[in-house]
């Protein structure tokens, strides 16, 4: 599993002009954009990677396994990521 500190650590491999506090700088601020992008709702577009986007999920009626009881589940919104073609190929 990849981690922000695996992140820091290529990104400073793949340029040694870079330090690690600015590797993490630029990283931090890469995830801000998109979190902050996801607050106001807006989509944000990675060409080559992918996309990040808010899905909005209506309140609906669900039951308890337990007991069989009805139960309301409140509506929220999730992130949703949609890797690209490009990103699809890569992987395989």
């Amino acid at each position: 599993m990849t981690n922000v500190s695996d992140l820091v650590d290529a990104a400073v491999a793949a340029d040694d002009k870079l330090t690690k506090t600015q590797a993490k700088a630029i990283i931090d601020g890469v995830f801000k954009s998109i979190s902050d992008a996801a607050v106001k709702g807006e989509e944000v577009s990675i060409p080559g990677f992918g996309k990040f986007k808010v899905q909005a999920k209506p309140a609906r009626t669900g039951r308890n396994p337990a007991t069989g009881a009805s139960i309301k589940i409140p509506a929220k919104k999730n992130v949703r990521f949609k890797s690209s073609a490009g990103l699809k190929k890569t992987i395989g």
